[in-house]
């Protein structure tokens, strides 16, 4: 057999390895017959390629057959493992020291391909109309079905001024859009505050769960009278950005007591996140809005208000993201990104398996307005004639005109 095929087989072998065997000889939870399992796994995958490469039609470039089978491998366990070459790892490695300008996307991979989770507000992506739910297609050229995620979004970053493109395919229409887009350094979008006079509730919409953002939220509620029929809405629609552990925080201003999260791995000690009573803000009714875009950090917030029941939870079924990943060298100068950790709600659902379905779900609207009505007051935008009404931002205004604090 050619060297190549040598080198195939144990690059896959090291790949299956690493996976299986995370936490050396056998991790809890892993029995004698399920390493059988594995080495057997690894005879297949030797028979598969040595059919490729003695049957195939043509000659096949062994090599690329491992990156796919790779590739394939690590996605086949949730979107954020990935298989980096050892020219893409260089790349990933290299980028590490160089400008992280945006165009304002936060991608994960769906169907195989790119697809954008959400839109950051005044961004070069949203300048260009891309939604969430649009799938992108290509980048340079090179198709993303054969990209790992962490690729993906490395490509879509950059030195400020510096340009890419990409090939967009919007929902019910198969022909792309080729975009170009230009990078740019992007302070966080401001935190939307809005004060509904008539049912006294304090919006709160923080697009991103950074920690000056977070700060911001949790100032806002600190200033909320002590007397009065005081009621929040917490916005968290396409608020994809943030760490999980500004999650943690946030959710903890509105628990007085319980778990907020917890996370879990084979190889990575069991945490249970507890809401401190020293860090409990109100207990003034609370409505969390989430969508498709909700993703992450947001998502541990939602999670913990719906299953401590410390409020009611509006909207659509979340994006499904949130886990601790790990990099393994590989011997030939690859790399895994590999989830070895995942956060779990307070009963126990992985989040990025299942993401957070809302106990009240109200269909988002195409062109929907932000506000609904003419009583919000502050630094609410006019509304625009031609937009449809925010049924999900209704409903949770319905809702806590029927609670009080």
């Amino acid at each position: 057999m050619s060297r190549s095929f040598h080198r195939a087989i144990l690059g896959i072998s090291v790949a299956v390895i690493l996976v299986v065997f995370l936490g050396a000889f056998g991790p809890p939870g892993v029995s004698a017959s399920q390493n059988d399992g594995a080495y057997l796994q690894m005879s297949v995958y030797e028979d598969v390629l040595h059919k490729i490469q003695t049957d195939y039609v043509t000659t096949p470039n062994i090599g690329q057959v491992t990156n796919g089978a790779l590739h394939g491998l690590l996605e086949s366990l949730d979107p954020e493992s990935s298989y980096l070459t050892k020219d893409e790892y260089a790349t990933y490695l290299d980028h590490q020291h160089e400008g992280q300008a945006q165009v304002g996307l936060e991608v994960s991979k769906r169907y195989g391909y790119g697809s954008v989770v959400t839109v950051i507000p005044g961004s070069p992506a949203a300048k260009a109309n891309i939604e969430d739910g649009d799938l992108i297609e290509a980048i340079g050229g090179k198709t993303t079905r054969v990209m790992s995620l962490a690729m993906i979004r490395l490509l879509l970053e950059g030195k400020p001024g510096t340009t890419v493109s990409f090939d967009l395919v919007r929902p019910g229409d198969p022909k792309p859009d080729t975009i170009t887009l230009t990078r740019t350094n992007m302070a966080p979008p401001a935190l939307d505050v809005r004060q509904y006079k008539d049912s006294s509730v304090l919006y709160l919409k923080p697009t991103v769960l950074t920690q000056d953002r977070v700060d911001e939220v949790l100032a806002r509620l600190r200033a909320m009278p002590k007397d009065g029929d005081k009621k929040v809405i917490l916005d968290l629609r396409d608020t994809a950005v943030g760490s999980e552990d500004q999650g943690i925080r946030l959710a903890n201003a509105f628990l007085q007591s319980g778990t907020i999260a917890m996370l879990a791995g084979q190889t990575v000690p069991s945490r249970s996140f507890t809401a401190e009573a020293s860090q409990f803000i109100t207990a003034a009714p609370l409505v969390v809005l989430v969508n498709g875009g909700t993703a992450g950090a947001a998502e541990i917030v939602a999670g913990a208000v719906l299953d401590n029941k410390r409020g009611e939870v509006v909207g659509e079924r979340t994006f499904g993201e949130g886990g601790e990943l790990k990099t393994f060298d590989l011997p030939d100068g690859a790399a895994l990104l590999l989830t070895v950790a995942k956060y779990e709600t307070p009963d126990g659902q992985k989040i990025e398996d299942k993401a957070i379905t809302p106990n009240v779900e109200v269909a988002e609207e195409q062109g929907q307005l932000s506000i609904p009505a003419a009583n919000a007051v502050k630094n609410a935008p006019a509304a625009q004639p031609q937009q449809q009404p925010d049924e999900q931002l209704n409903k949770a205004l319905d809702i806590l005109k029927q609670k009080s604090a």
